[in-house]
């Protein structure tokens, strides 16, 4: 019996259809269009403008859209895990209700935060479930309502993050494909940099806490970017030693869209060409857990089966890591 790996067999993706670009930023903080592109490399982010609606509605429409495209019987989902560091609400779990709402009445359901990473990590998560021979899918969605936890007066962090979702169909694989190895490392020196002060067991909300902006997330840029430059850079080349692997075996970088410096960084490390680097953080930003399900699906007609990707991430924590995955299908071209 052959060896169970397991490889991503679908992907699907959300983004809303408010677009918040550089130049209508202009008119709301101290900032410009220019600044913001030579910076970070974004020019827009998208914006989930209904107050009614939360991280599970861009879940929900992501695994939707993975399920027309694929056939998927909701049914036969074995598990859904939602990759978010903004859940709907504290306790009752996000990935509970968007099971529920797409019909995966037979699968478990959980959430999975370590902010950036979120999506990383839950890769990791999923691919041992279907190694394991336990369960044969596994949906992970990557999903951030950045924009509820924002505070648009603050130029340091209301220019870089966007909402949007996406996600993956894990399933098992006997031909070598699919999920290689991992590097997965996390430092508590990075919870002062980038977090959100209040709302949790240690800070409960209040009035104070409210006036005082601190229910919105937090950044200590300069140190975050010198810790994600390092941090990044030197656990793709890693995995790229641990495995053997030149830069001309590795076909494409999927890495976090944070910044275009640091995905600069990371590839240059790596010693790899422009062309085998996907970026689309100029048309979302920083959308967080969505970021590497976003790019899987913008780029999805890019890939070939047996092509190795490489994933990257850095996130709030601090939070890291790097896996290494081989593409397990071609795509079927549409007219």
């Amino acid at each position: 019996m052959s060896k169970i790996t397991a490889a991503i067999t679908a992907v699907g993706a959300y983004v809303p259809e408010f677009i918040l670009s550089n130049k209508v930023l202009e008119t709301m903080v101290d900032t410009n269009d220019e600044w913001i592109t030579s910076r970070t490399g974004i020019k827009e982010r998208r914006i989930l403008k209904d107050k009614d609606k939360g991280t599970s509605y861009l879940a929900i429409k992501a695994a939707e859209n993975l399920i027309e495209k694929s056939g998927l019987n909701p049914a036969e989902i074995d598990c859904v895990l939602v990759a978010t560091a903004t859940p709907d609400m504290p306790v009752a779990a996000t990935a509970v209700y968007v099971a529920t709402q797409i019909g995966a009445v037979n699968a478990f359901a959980y959430d999975l935060q370590a902010a950036c990473s979120s999506f990383l990590y839950g890769m990791s998560t999923a691919s041992a479930y279907v190694e394991t021979g336990r369960y044969k899918k596994v949906l992970l969605i990557g999903a951030d309502k950045m924009s509820s936890i924002i505070d648009y007066t603050d130029r340091a962090t209301c220019i870089i993050f966007g909402d949007g979702a996406g996600c993956v169909l894990f399933e098992p694989n006997h031909e070598g494909f699919g999920f290689q190895d991992e590097i997965l490392r996390s430092d508590g020196i990075g919870r002062e940099y980038l977090k959100i002060e209040a709302g949790g067991s240690i800070l409960p909300a209040s009035e104070e806490t409210v006036a005082n902006k601190q229910h919105y997330v937090f950044q200590d840029g300069k140190t975050v970017f010198k810790y994600a430059v390092s941090n990044m850079a030197d656990i793709s080349e890693r995995i790229m030693q641990k495995n053997n692997l030149s830069n001309d075996d590795v076909d494409w970088l999927i890495s976090h869209q944070a910044n275009k410096r640091i995905i600069d960084a990371t590839s240059q490390r790596m010693g790899l060409a422009d062309e085998k680097v996907l970026v689309n953080i100029e048309k979302y930003g920083n959308t967080t857990s969505a970021t590497l399900p976003l790019l899987l699906s913008d780029f999805e007609h890019k890939f070939k089966k047996g092509d190795n990707l490489i994933f990257a991430s850095f996130g709030g924590g601090f939070t890291w890591g790097s896996i290494y995955l081989k593409w397990a299908y071609d795509k079927k071209q549409t007219n």
